[in-house]
């Protein structure tokens, strides 16, 4: 039906249509509505909010320009990870537009992780973190803790290519979409602990971050992310216990 009355009210101008939401990745409940992208190729209307359908035009060109880390609409590029096309006029330009969305070149990574201080953003919570646990601050190791996740995952999935996934979807794209390195039964349980403040978790995640910083600075002309873990200096022994 939706794609009826768009193709009747837009003609050559609707291009393809795109599941996204809990029902593109088998988590829909009996309170779940669809989510809908309508592809034009011209000026898009406004979305359509129904308790059963959102229907949600773009055009074509708004989906090969990526919008960056940081910016306004930075925030949706998840909503096309791994979302089934459901119709496609375009020869395959759609598909090549949602996998651009929902992953992170290199340079991007970058940006994220150096420019936008999301590396030595989450080294500096972690380090707190710890540091309170040390002098025996068991509520503020815990809010450092908590206050360092979402850090963490921007760092964990810039590194693996990927751009982050709502907190609704982390155990789904685990699981059916591993992230090299960081396998579902062995992430959940460190974030679990981390959330805690367990400070073994801290040390333990951090360990292995800085192991993929390193592998990441050794595909680039000159390390960026091993400087900034080593900036730390001599505070970093309180990630060796």
């Amino acid at each position: 039906m939706v794609a009826e009355r768009w193709l009747a009210a837009e003609g050559d101008n609707l291009l393809g249509l795109v599941l996204s939401g809990s029902a593109a990745r088998g988590l829909a409940t009996e309170r779940s509505d669809l989510d809908v992208h309508i592809v034009l190729a011209g000026e898009s209307p406004p979305t359509i909010h129904s308790l059963e359908v959102d229907e949600i035009p773009e055009t074509l060109a708004e989906l090969e320009d990526p919008p960056q880390f940081g910016t306004e609409g930075w925030w949706f590029r998840w909503s096309f990870a791994w979302a089934p096309v459901l119709a496609d006029r375009t020869e395959g330009r759609i598909p090549a537009a949602l996998l651009r969305q929902a992953t992170v070149t290199d340079d991007e990574a970058e940006s994220i992780l150096v420019q936008h201080d999301r590396l030595d953003g989450w080294i500096n919570y972690a380090f707190r973190a710890l540091k309170n646990d040390r002098d025996g601050r068991p509520l503020e190791r815990r809010l450092d803790a908590a206050e360092s996740m979402p850090w963490l995952l921007d760092v964990i999935f810039s590194l693996a290519g990927r751009v982050r996934p709502y907190h609704k979807y982390l155990p789904w794209e685990l699981r059916e979409h591993p992230v090299p390195e960081w396998a579902e039964h062995e992430l959940i349980p460190l974030l679990e602990a981390t959330l805690d403040g367990d400070p073994t978790a801290i040390r333990t995640t951090f360990a292995r971050v800085d192991a993929q910083c390193r592998a990441f600075d050794e595909r680039r002309e000159r390390p960026l992310l091993g400087p900034i873990v080593d900036s730390w200096g001599e505070q970093l022994a309180i990630f060796g216990g």
